[in-house]
């Protein structure tokens, strides 16, 4: 562990840190930000009694922030930035998140300790793929990697032939990623008859996007590596809000920055531990952007609050299962792209890339889906629109396809395409 202290407070203790923080977040606000603590309404620091009693205050959404672009919402004097990341999203109007230098040096504690939670030391060679730009990922990386003292090669995305190179001739040891560049480094590899698992490469820290449990297994079964699942948003202030530990047995949030409820997606009303719905943050230690219950869009649930195997204290979460608007809909069914994922991974002839076609032909709702595969026979076909039928309740037209066929993309993976016929 990078903070054993810390990352080990018994609950009763940590909610009193949490409840300290949430006042002090709230008292920050109002007096730095008329706008923001307009939005708050009337509530004061001394109103918030328990930590349940967040839910009286107002949501914030991504909406919200775009409005108040560049930084209508900042609660810091301009003076104090250090600089700044940004979100976008389809209205082209990015989301802005400043950094005070305060800000800057929670983000490497957390970083930190993600890598730690995914055991790395300064013994590793750490690459980083994620951009070093407006965009947060690489940063974080870099930050958190230097907190612990690890080797950084900060190569930043794509250049797959040299990223392979780098990783043979430097010793890389981890690897961080969004989760589909792994597929792409199996794939160049595989061409190139590069062997990733004669590297000294022994994990990957991937996140970005939302990556089933059989995509998981594929990766690590042909890099040879073990791989933990990181989670966070420019909007919190980037990477690294939590991560798995060496137990797999879900997300670790670092809850003395960040206080997390589930919520129902469409009522907003807290639901109870165990049960599925939208994830909501509240930051607790953030300067420049502070966030009270930002509404996230991303669906998971609580595991536990109990101390892990691994010894830490911090609640677990699920792995994502997908965003609120990330869900389609067709033929009447609620379903997620993860879900068609874990259907097609648990074949093994099935490859990873894959691409989910949807719309209406003659006014009626029509799915199909491409996938590549080893091989191409109708029986592999059926099973698969037969698994769709059975365990999603809609019949779906499965396409095989030949390794390669698919279109190839820097960046997040695009995994569904709207069609009108």
């Amino acid at each position: 562990m990078y903070q054993p202290r810390l990352e080990t407070l018994p609950r009763e203790e940590l909610e009193k840190l949490q409840l300290k923080r949430l006042r002090a977040t709230i008292a920050h606000i109002k007096a730095n930000n008329a706008r923001y603590a307009a939005h708050l309404g009337e509530v004061e620091p001394e109103d918030i009694r328990h930590l349940s009693d967040v839910k009286n205050l107002p949501f914030i959404t991504k909406d919200d922030l775009r409005e108040a672009y560049p930084l209508g919402l900042a609660c810091a004097p301009k003076e104090d930035f250090v600089r700044f990341h940004m979100s976008s999203g389809t209205t082209g109007t990015p989301v802005i998140n400043p950094f005070t230098r305060a800000d800057v040096e929670q983000w490497a504690e957390i970083m930190a300790r993600c890598l730690s939670a995914a055991t790395l030391s300064y013994k590793d060679v750490l690459q980083i793929t994620p951009g070093f730009g407006l965009f947060n990922g690489g940063f974080g990386f870099h930050y958190g990697a230097e907190r612990i003292g690890c080797f950084v090669i900060p190569i930043g995305p794509g250049r797959t032939l040299m990223q392979l190179k780098f990783m043979r001739d430097f010793g890389t040891t981890a690897l961080a990623a969004i989760s589909s560049y792994p597929l792409r480094l199996i794939e160049v590899a595989k061409a190139e008859g590069f062997d990733l698992r004669q590297t000294k490469l022994r994990v990957g820290v991937f996140g970005a996007e939302v990556w089933s449990d059989e995509t998981r297994k594929f990766i690590e079964r042909e890099m040879g590596i073990e791989t933990f699942d990181i989670i966070g948003m420019t909007e919190t202030g980037g990477v690294g809000l939590g991560i798995d530990c060496v137990a797999h047995e879900g997300l670790h949030v670092w809850e003395d920055h960040y206080l997390v409820e589930i919520v129902d997606p469409e009522t907003g009303e807290p639901l109870p531990d165990g049960e599925e719905g939208e994830m909501v943050v509240t930051t607790l230690t953030r300067e420049g952007l502070p966030l009270i219950r930002y509404r996230t869009r991303d669906i998971t649930r609580v595991v536990s609050r109990g101390r892990c195997s691994c010894g830490r204290t911090m609640l677990r979460l699920a792995r994502i299962k997908g965003r609120t608007d990330d869900m389609l809909k067709v033929k009447g069914v609620n379903f997620y792209p993860r879900q068609i994922e874990e259907i097609l991974m648990r074949h093994p002839e099935v490859l990873p890339d894959y691409l989910i076609r949807l719309g209406k032909t003659a006014g009626k709702d029509f799915i199909e889906i491409l996938v590549e595969s080893r091989t191409l026979d109708e029986t592999l076909k059926k099973r698969l629109e037969d698994e769709i039928y059975n365990f999603l309740g809609f019949r779906a037209k499965v396409v095989l396809l030949p390794e390669g066929k698919l279109p190839r993309r820097e960046g997040k993976a695009v995994r569904v395409e709207r069609v009108e016929e």
